[in-house]
């Protein structure tokens, strides 16, 4: 390729430009003067160019309007789900086995078979359903999110602390998100709004039955643990694949809160979380977590109770064992938080080779919505950030858009030939590595449920595995949180508990009754108050 074929290394080809590392400065600039986006040195940044001193202000305040524009567009749309987040930097290694088997029985995934690479990882956890500056003690699940920038290019794990799901059904997912977020009328949230939808969707009694116990409120994001909640494939060199479940088990142990704890540190400080995680690995304490996985045939289970690809349900221990197969350590603050937490994009897409869907529906679904959902809120150009860029060579034929940075070609590519196929000097198609799995699909298409919902078995189950304690805390908060909702969901709700299990049920209902005895007393009790407490004043 001749001199004038060769790309440049950024967006345009203007002889002698730079970029914001550039080290070139004008006459009067220090290493620490400030400058603007034009690279101006700035001269005054105290005071606006006006008529006299006491204005009006000119239109003419260029560094004024750059500044200020600027300013106003700071901040991306918060995201629906996952706003409130923290994040840390780290590696991630693999043991290579499984069991006492090599992993590339299962998997031909570098990340896992390569045991002497420290893979880079970027971890950004988070709550779902409350918005950007939420407390850190509210009831949520939490998200747990992992970039491994692999030697294979980049792999998303996007999970949650719990390993089971609301609903199975990507259809219903707007809906869920809906009736969790603020009423469209009031902006308020609404515990009548949120089981309206759960008491209706029978198949999240498992997921209450979890969320409204301790493990609804973990203590930080150190002491939790993580889950990639769906059924994944793992496919080896012959294509041959098994379906995969992945479990982060906090070395630190796991630590959970009850509402009452929750409250005393909302009350002194609602971002605990964020200032565990960062103060933690600021000092040297590196948290780290052990990878496990559960593997199955990749079938449909006829002698299981329930679908195996239901993410609203376990994959019990005693049937399917766990097996370490690496551990995961973050050991680096971010230095910028939007740069990094807050623009680190994450899909359940992104995919390396050895690694694969399964036919979870709701996967499939969250497969478009994330990504798509990136494009939207960063930008289509998301994946020039270093944040998310893969962290080896990049080659594509993509073009524009907002905000492009650079564009996607070798030197040695031709730049005019942005497409594929081409003789003269355009990309070309990779090798393939290993067997493709290609798996047999046939049967109607059809809008339909699966056979297996089994929608109470597992939260009677869980329930019923639970401490005494922690049963308690269980009845008490589902309880204070249906006291004063519509009688026709309050009477629902316990209906779908009594199915799982006829004690959770029972309580449930003679503690939802005792509380809105009491609801009725303290009303009372606080209109009184009002009055006779109160502090008279003299006008003015």
């Amino acid at each position: 390729m001749d001199e004038k074929h060769k790309s440049p290394s950024f967006g345009t080809g203007v002889t002698g430009a730079g970029d914001s590392l550039d080290k070139r400065k004008a006459a009067n600039e220090k290493d620490e003067t400030l400058t603007n986006r034009q690279g101006h040195p700035v001269k005054d940044n105290q005071n606006v160019r006006t008529v006299g001193n006491r204005g009006p202000t000119t239109l003419e305040n260029y560094d004024f309007l750059e500044k200020v524009s600027h300013f106003d567009r700071e901040r991306v749309p918060e995201r629906v789900v996952h706003g409130r987040g923290a994040g840390a930097h780290g590696y991630f290694q693999s043991y290579g086995k499984v069991g006492d088997e090599a992993i590339s029985t299962y998997t031909r995934a570098k990340v896992f078979t390569n045991t002497e690479v420290q893979t880079p990882v970027f971890v950004r956890f988070s709550t779902v359903i409350h918005g950007t500056h939420s407390p850190e003690t509210l009831r949520d699940p939490r998200g747990f999110a992992i970039k491994f920038y692999t030697e294979d290019g980049n792999w998303d794990l996007v999970g949650n602390n719990l390993k089971i799901f609301f609903i199975r059904d990507p259809l219903k997912f707007p809906d869920m998100v809906h009736a969790f977020k603020p009423d469209p009328v009031t902006n308020r949230q609404s515990m009548e709004r949120f089981f309206d939808f759960v008491s209706q969707s029978p198949e999240a009694t498992h997921m209450i039955t979890f969320l409204f116990s301790p493990w609804g409120i973990p203590a930080n994001y150190r002491t939790m643990q993580g889950s990639g909640v769906h059924a994944y494939r793992w496919v080896n060199e012959e294509g041959k694949a098994v379906l995969v479940k992945y479990h982060w088990e906090p070395v630190q142990g796991i630590k959970n809160l009850t509402q009452k704890e929750a409250d005393e540190i909302q009350s002194q400080n609602f971002n605990h979380a964020t200032q565990d995680l960062y103060d933690a690995i600021k000092e040297g304490n590196y948290p780290e977590w052990e990878l496990y996985v559960q593997i199955m045939e990749d079938h449909d289970h006829p002698e299981l109770d329930f679908d195996p690809l239901d993410p609203t349900k376990l994959w019990y221990k005693d049937q399917y064992p766990w097996h370490k197969v690496g551990k995961m350590v973050l050991n680096k603050n971010p230095e910028n938080y939007f740069a990094e937490v807050e623009q680190a994009a994450f899909g359940t897409g992104v995919l390396v080779d050895g690694l694969d869907f399964s036919d979870d529906k709701l996967l499939q679904g969250r497969t478009f919505s994330y990504s798509d959902t990136q494009r939207y809120r960063v930008g289509a150009n998301y994946l020039q950030l270093p944040i998310n860029a893969p962290k080896k060579r990049v080659a594509t034929n993509q073009r524009d858009g907002q905000m492009t940075y650079q564009v996607d070609s070798p030197p040695s590519n031709n730049p005019h030939i942005n497409y594929e196929p081409s003789v003269i000097g355009g990309l070309k198609e990779a090798e393939k590595t290993g067997k493709e799995h290609t798996p047999h699909v046939s049967g109607e298409v059809k809008g339909e449920a699966i056979d297996r919902p089994n929608n109470f078995g597992q939260a009677g189950e869980t329930y019923r595995r639970l401490a005494d304690w922690e049963k308690d805390e269980l009845i008490s908060n589902l309880s204070s949180a249906l006291a004063d909702v519509h009688d026709a969901v309050r009477e629902q709700m316990i209906t779908n508990v009594t199915e799982a299990d006829a004690d959770y049920g029972k309580r449930l209902k003679e503690a939802i009754h005792k509380e809105r005895e009491s609801m009725k007393d303290r009303q009372a009790e606080k209109v009184d108050e009002a009055q006779s407490d109160s502090q008279p004043s003299d006008p003015y």
